[in-house]
């Protein structure tokens, strides 16, 4: 059975799942800021995946990515899997603007974060569910979208 490391757990929301990962909104109302974490435990690189995980792996970024650029108008989109902190692989997509606080740096570790407020969490969570649902499958019980 699938484990979700506790601090991305924390820290994100599910928005639902793809056939490899689970895709994940951090609570962070400056940026639109996802994370894909493929459903396979004791993994920390790209590289440990099975092949055919790997190739799942770049078809869902790119589908996220595509749709969070288009979805939210950005400037530019940071992709990436650090795992630094949380070594469980999970690989970022945030949305950048040249108007956001740490432009034109990284964020991480920068700013603090400022939670959602409830409403506008719902709003973005909706709003990337109906964009992603022809491949995207959405968490079951209601109590899984708000912690």
């Amino acid at each position: 059975m699938f484990e979700l490391n506790p601090a991305l757990d924390r820290d994100s929301v599910l928005v639902g799942h793809f056939s490899l990962c689970q895709l994940r909104m951090i609570n962070d109302a400056q940026f639109p800021w996802f994370v894909l974490v493929p459903q396979r435990n004791n993994i920390t690189e790209i590289y440990q995946l099975v092949e055919e995980d790997r190739q799942q792996l770049m078809t869902e970024s790119c589908l996220l990515a595509e749709t969070l650029h288009d979805a939210f108008s950005a400037t530019k989109l940071n992709i990436a899997a650090l795992g630094n902190q949380v070594p469980q692989l999970h690989v970022h997509h945030i949305v950048r603007y040249k108007t956001d606080p740490c432009w034109p740096g990284p964020i991480w570790g920068e700013i603090d974060a400022i939670p959602y407020e409830k409403e506008n969490l719902a709003e973005i969570l909706q709003k990337v569910q109906s964009l992603l649902s022809d491949d995207l499958t959405l968490p079951s019980d209601e109590a899984e979208l708000y912690y």
